[in-house]
């Protein structure tokens, strides 16, 4: 098997898993408990959270467990707009955000808040001059996702966080990171980001756990109320066997980043190359080296993505459509569609997504495969 879908999830790695079997089998009390179990697990979650501050230059009592990406997106967005209302009710966002903030904000623009949707060019790149003038006195929030989920395209965070606190300092910058935490370099403090959420199953830890980073100071509203947990932020007894999973996919992919950047792009430029050699296909996005080495996004002109995907899948090779489209009603990504891409060739948008595990044999192999099932398939696809 070769799996190319990482971007969806990934394989948990060996160590964690057995992390998790101890938590869940051996060391299983309630962190919440004043008893020796419940310190032990308390402990644990303690270590975890400085694992992660320092991986993106933040600090313990900053970081707050999740269920993963989407509640944490939620919760940077409904959490601010309840935390903020006497401040203003002006959000801004992008037009390629992933559903979990995207939804979050549609939700507020019908209860009355109003949200700036930011454009993007034909590589998916937002404008810091159109940032710039939508940001006003009562804008509260700016959510932007640093690594796009569909085509790897990575927004300057640095840039727009220098341009946010400079129009207006009392603006709040969340970034999704979920594509980008622990792939690409992160420093909230330079970078000035007040919100920052990640997920545990995008670098082979556990479903189900994920990272929401709040500066400290913030009046960001809880999400989830009940017990008091997490200082008071986030009730319910904490996910101890998750979050100790989570420090450990967390500290192996700080420690071995830089290695894994450099071996992941060697892949990602042997199947883009080859690729590119089929007649009528295009990279959607960034080229190689400006987009993350993570993720490729490629149209095959004159074929449906699903029907590639399925030929591939039959092979034992698992990717991803790069839209989810109905073809009958000519809707297709929201992603390729902001970027200006015309149907015809979003519906052939295919998104290859690779972790530190795959290799570059496995990216010739599946070359092999496309190459014979591209002329195959638009063949067939000419004849009907």
């Amino acid at each position: 098997m070769i799996y190319f879908d990482n971007a969806a999830t990934t394989r948990a790695l060996p160590e964690v898993a057995e992390k998790m079997t101890e938590m869940l089998c051996e060391h299983y009390g309630n962190p919440a408990s004043m008893s020796i179990m419940g310190l032990e697990v308390e402990k644990e979650i303690r270590h975890a959270a400085e694992i992660l501050a320092n991986g993106i230059r933040a600090k313990e009592e900053e970081i707050y467990f999740t269920s993963g990406g989407t509640e944490g997106d939620n919760w940077a967005v409904f959490g601010t707009a309840a935390g903020y209302a006497r401040a203003g009710k002006h959000l801004i966002t992008t037009s390629i955000e992933h559903p979990a903030v995207k939804n979050p904000m549609k939700a507020l623009a019908e209860q009355g808040h109003e949200v700036t949707f930011l454009s993007v060019d034909e590589k998916g790149h937002i404008s810091l001059e159109e940032l710039a003038d939508a940001i006003r006195p009562d804008t509260i929030l700016v959510s932007i996702i640093l690594v796009n989920n569909e085509t790897g395209v990575i927004q300057d965070a640095a840039a727009i966080g220098k341009l946010i606190k400079e129009k207006n300092p009392n603006t709040l910058f969340h970034v999704d990171a979920v594509q980008a935490f622990g792939k690409y370099p992160i420093d909230v403090q330079k970078m000035k980001i007040d919100l920052l959420t990640m997920s545990g199953h995008k670098i082979h830890g556990p479903k189900g756990v994920g990272m929401l980073y709040m500066r400290k100071g913030l009046k960001v509203r809880p999400f989830i109320l009940g017990g008091g947990q997490q200082k008071g932020q986030r009730a319910g007894t904490e996910n101890g066997a998750g979050v100790a999973g989570l420090g450990i996919a967390a500290e192996t992919a700080f420690r071995t980043m830089e290695e894994s950047t450099a071996h992941v792009k060697e892949v990602k430029k042997t199947l883009l190359e080859g690729i590119l050699a089929i007649p009528d296909t295009q990279v959607n996005g960034d080229g190689l080296e400006e987009a993350s080495p993570y993720v490729l996004n490629v149209t095959f002109k004159g074929l449906r993505s699903e029907v590639l995907l399925h030929t591939l899948e039959s092979k034992g090779i698992f990717i991803s459509a790069g839209s989810a489209c109905d073809s009958r009603k000519k809707v297709g990504s929201p992603v390729l569609t902001a970027m200006g891409m015309p149907f015809s060739e979003i519906e052939g948008a295919i998104r290859f997504s690779f972790c530190r595990y795959n290799t570059v044999e496995e990216a010739k192999i599946c070359l092999q495969e496309l190459e014979k099932a591209v002329p195959f398939l638009r063949k067939i696809n000419r004849q009907r």
